[in-house]
């Protein structure tokens, strides 16, 4: 039977969920523990809003890499197996989850341990859900979403429902079932794209390094063998290079302008006027030196893996107050030598992503400087004409390429909205889990 909250403004976010469930404040189920680290010496532990609570060190490249930039450990919050751990400032959109480990954590953060008999899981999956993380935010405080915090008071002021424990335990082990069948079918479905990846990337690599004349007569260089009437420059040489310093803060004296974020260039291959930007502010000489044109190359200048380095996005039309955000690195083509769509092209193949993931430097992220992304080295026909033959061959051999990565993409996301559903049916009761009530 469906009961409703509605009677109690405070509770009425909470909409229907079984007669017999409880509704307790936060403060009831939860205490808070601040109890620190005497050496440093502990397991680190992160939280991320896509993995919940992981040991740190797993997410390190190399075994020599540091696992922070912090002098010393000593005063981090103990935390034990089966504790709730949130970021406070990034509570309002699902930075927390129950530890699988006894470790240590930023003291920044806030540690909690469940009182009673109840299941700490099922609480993990319930505070992760759209419902939950709305309440979050609005309990929390600050200007401005990178700013807000959710603090101890705030949160054990906030309601939750809670089911008898057995079936706390039935709801859990539920969802882990239907997530190990909705992880082993993402998991296939990215490996597939990173195929599809690959055999792009060598139709293009061939493409840019080569050429798509099967008759053509090679000269040695000192930069290696290149077709007849190709040269090779560094990029400094054949365009405009500039690293944004905008970022999203929203100040009063700056103008507001659409962002083109990290996000934007790293998941699409072409940016059009047509995307959900990012809303942010900037001085008046920012936009005019880092104003998105239409022909502009725009690659991620950092991330936390190398692999993510120097990924490429082509600007495919004229924007409206788009201006390039911070982490990015903004490339615009000398026309009269080289072709925009070919240097794009360029920062697709093998040859170039294998130089830069070399390059890439970094603890916590690694990046690339202004000197390293000017002087990597572009070949290319000196004809414009023949530039422009392989940019169009390129897109006519991948088209079928992209079609089914693009495809593959909407699959993914499609069954992850289902697995965000059936998580946020259970936990409120309303999936049939053959319940003995």
């Amino acid at each position: 039977m469906i009961a409703t909250a509605e009677a109690n403004t405070k509770t009425a976010w909470l909409g229907e969920f079984p007669t017999h469930w409880d509704v307790l404040r936060i403060k009831n189920l939860f205490q808070e523990m601040d109890s620190r680290s005497e050496t440093g010496n502990e397991e680190l532990l992160s939280v991320s809003y896509y993995t919940g609570v992981t040991l740190k060190r797993e997410s390190l490249e190399n075994e020599d890499d540091h696992i922070t930039n912090a002098l010393s450990l000593i005063g981090y919050k103990i935390v034990a197996k089966d504790d709730l751990i949130i970021n406070i400032m990034g509570a309002w959109n699902g930075r927390l989850g129950i530890s699988p480990y006894n470790g240590i954590t930023s003291p920044a953060y806030c540690v909690y341990r469940l009182k009673g008999k109840n299941n700490p899981e099922y609480f993990g999956y319930l505070f992760t859900t759209n419902l939950f993380v709305s309440e979050f935010r609005k309990n929390s405080t600050g200007i401005g979403s990178g700013f807000l915090r959710l603090y101890t008071d705030k949160f054990f002021s906030i309601f939750s429902v809670v089911p008898p424990k057995e079936e706390q335990g039935e709801i859990v082990q539920h969802i882990k079932a239907q997530e190990e069948k909705i992880n082993q079918f993402i998991k296939k479905k990215k490996r597939f794209i990173e195929l599809l990846k690959e055999q792009r990337q060598s139709i293009i690599n061939q493409a840019v390094t080569k050429g798509i004349n099967p008759k053509a007569k090679f000269s040695k260089s000192k930069y290696g063998l290149l077709p007849e009437n190709w040269l090779s420059k560094r990029l400094k040489f054949i365009a405009d290079i500039q690293f944004s310093s905008v970022d999203k803060h929203s100040l009063e004296d700056e103008i507001p302008v659409r962002l083109c974020n990290y996000v934007d260039v790293y998941k699409y291959d072409y940016i059009t006027d047509d995307l959900e930007f990012m809303i942010a502010t900037a001085t008046e000489s920012e936009i005019e030196r880092f104003k998105v044109l239409k022909g502009d190359v725009i690659i991620t200048k950092d991330s936390e893996e190398a692999s993510d380095i120097a990924v490429p996005t082509f600007v495919k039309e004229d924007l409206e107050n788009v201006v390039c955000g911070y982490h990015l690195a903004m490339i615009r083509a000398d026309e009269t030598q080289i072709l925009s769509e070919y240097i794009f092209r360029a920062f697709q193949s093998k040859d170039i992503n294998s130089h830069f993931v070399v390059e890439a430097t970094g603890v916590t992220r690694v990046g690339l400087s202004m000197g390293e992304i000017t002087g990597v080295r572009i070949s290319y026909p000196k004809s414009l004409e023949e530039q422009k033959q392989i940019v169009e061959q390129i897109k006519s051999e991948t088209k079928t390429i992209d079609t089914a990565i693009a495809k593959t993409e909407r699959e993914i996301e499609l069954i992850r909205e289902y697995k965000e559903a059936m998580i946020s049916e259970a936990v409120m009761g309303k999936r049939k889990l053959n319940f003995a009530h």
